[in-house]
């Protein structure tokens, strides 16, 4: 076996797969998604891309040595509360993240990627990384397991992807966990006009404004039209792109040890 899971290793074990491996941190939320999908959907999501993506790996002749952490299920999501979610700050997700990372560190691993799954925690995973390589000799890596696709997919809607509660969510849900999806899926309504952090009026912009995602009853898009194996097809390509990017940062990493 090319991957060990952290909480099953003893010490001894993670200080040797230390010396060569990858310690991967799967990160996600708790969070309103929607009257059909679980608030656990980020943190699932992400998990079953990682799952699917290392098993991949597993196949392959001389696969990259990986310790997969438990994911982290908490991120920032003050952007959900108004229905239900647990949401960290801002600050308090980027310490714990900085917490995790040193101590993977002080453990002895040198090469350390996060994929993450909920989109408010991007950009704080991003900086966290940065400030790692800063004050430690590390490579580290970081991603959101949307963004890396096999480039062989036709199943995508790019107009609605990532989303939220949206057709891509749950059409992955339907396929990685199909009995957390609360069936039928309702369609919504349109929304005039259509929230401002999903069509900005101006490419290049980020615009939030208040009241908004309570406005659009917690999704970006329709998710009615979602598809068990479209879905499964979307999956399979997010776990093949993060296969890849594995593959890419071990190769890329080995001689920076």
């Amino acid at each position: 076996m090319s991957q060990s899971r952290l909480t099953e290793l003893t010490w001894r074990e993670v200080r040797r797969a230390g010396e060569a491996g990858i310690a991967l941190l799967p990160i996600g939320s708790q969070e309103q998604h929607a009257a059909h999908l679980p608030m656990g959907t980020d943190t699932l999501l992400a998990e079953a891309v990682v799952d699917r993506a290392l098993d991949l790996l597993d196949r392959e002749t001389s696969p990259p040595e990986i310790v997969r952490l438990p994911a982290l299920p908490f991120g920032h999501s003050p952007h959900h509360l108004f229905a239900a979610a647990v949401s960290l700050s801002a600050a308090t997700l980027g310490a714990v993240l900085d917490d995790v990372l040193d101590s993977l560190v002080t453990s002895g691993y040198r090469r350390i990627m996060v994929v993450n799954g909920h989109g408010g925690n991007d950009e704080i995973m991003r900086l966290a990384v940065k400030r790692l390589a800063l004050r430690a000799e590390v490579t580290v890596a970081a991603c959101s397991y949307w963004t890396l696709s096999a480039g062989d997919d036709t199943a995508g809607r790019p107009e609605v992807t990532p989303g939220h509660a949206g057709w891509f969510e749950t059409s992955l849900m339907l396929a990685a966990h199909p009995g957390l999806v609360r069936t039928p899926v309702p369609a919504r309504a349109p929304v005039d006009p259509p929230p401002l952090f999903d069509n900005p009026p101006h490419p290049g912009l980020t615009v939030e404004r208040h009241g908004e995602w309570e406005r659009v009853d917690g999704s970006t898009d329709d998710a009615s039209g979602a598809d068990a194996g479209l879905g499964g097809r979307l999956l399979d390509d997010r776990a093949r792109g993060l296969a890849r990017a594995i593959r890419a940062f071990d190769s890329a990493s080995r001689s920076a040890r």
